[in-house]
C-alpha cells in the first residue's frame, strides 16, 4: 500500500471524519436498505436497482477505505507565521488591478474554484516561501501571469 503522507489541515481533518462517520453509518445503512428491496423484486439478474445499488456500494465501501487511509497518514498542518507562506497560510496576491485570496493545502483539501491550492501544485510551489512584497511569474497557455503577494494573513 502506498506510503504517502497526506498534509490536512485541522478543519480538513474534522472534514475527513464526518465523511467516514456519515457513510459509515447512514450511506452504507441505505445501500443496504436499497438492496434488500430490490431483492425481494425477483430476478436479480435484469434488476437495475439491484445492480446499481450494488455498483453504489463498491464505491462507498472503495471511498470509506480511503477515507481510513488519509486518516491513518494524515499530517495536520500547523499554521506558521505572517513573514513566510507555508503550508496552512492564507494569503492575499495581486494580479493587475485584481486581489485574491488563496490558503495553501495539501492535495485531499485543494479546491482551485475556492482559493484553496494545493502545496503539489505549480502555483502552490510557486507560493511556498515567498514573503510580502515577492513576485511570483507563472507559465500559463496564455502566456505568463505574475503575482504579486500583499498579505499573508494567517
Amino acid at each position: 500500500m502506498n506510503q504517502e503522507v497526506y498534509y490536512v489541515t485541522a478543519e480538513g481533518l474534522e472534514g475527513l471524519a464526518v465523511e467516514l462517520e456519515e457513510r459509515s453509518k447512514v450511506t452504507r445503512k441505505q445501500i443496504a436498505d436499497d438492496i434488500g428491496t430490490a431483492k425481494d423484486q425477483g430476478d436479480l439478474s435484469e434488476n437495475f436497482e439491484y445492480q446499481d445499488a450494488k455498483e453504489r456500494q463498491a464505491k462507498n465501501e472503495a471511498r470509506i477505505i480511503h477515507l481510513r487511509d488519509i486518516m491513518a497518514r494524515a499530517v495536520v498542518m500547523q499554521k506558521g507565521g505572517t513573514d513566510v507562506i507555508s503550508m496552512g497560510s492564507t494569503f492575499i496576491v495581486k494580479m493587475g488591478e485584481m486581489e485574491r485570496t488563496f490558503m495553501l493545502v495539501g492535495a485531499t483539501e485543494s479546491d482551485p474554484m475556492a482559493g484553496r491550492i494545493s502545496h503539489e501544485s505549480p502555483l502552490g510551489k510557486a507560493f511556498l516561501g515567498k514573503k510580502p512584497g515577492d513576485s511570483v511569474e507563472i507559465e500559463v497557455p496564455s502566456g505568463t501571469m505574475t503575482y504579486e503577494i500583499v498579505k499573508i494573513t494567517e
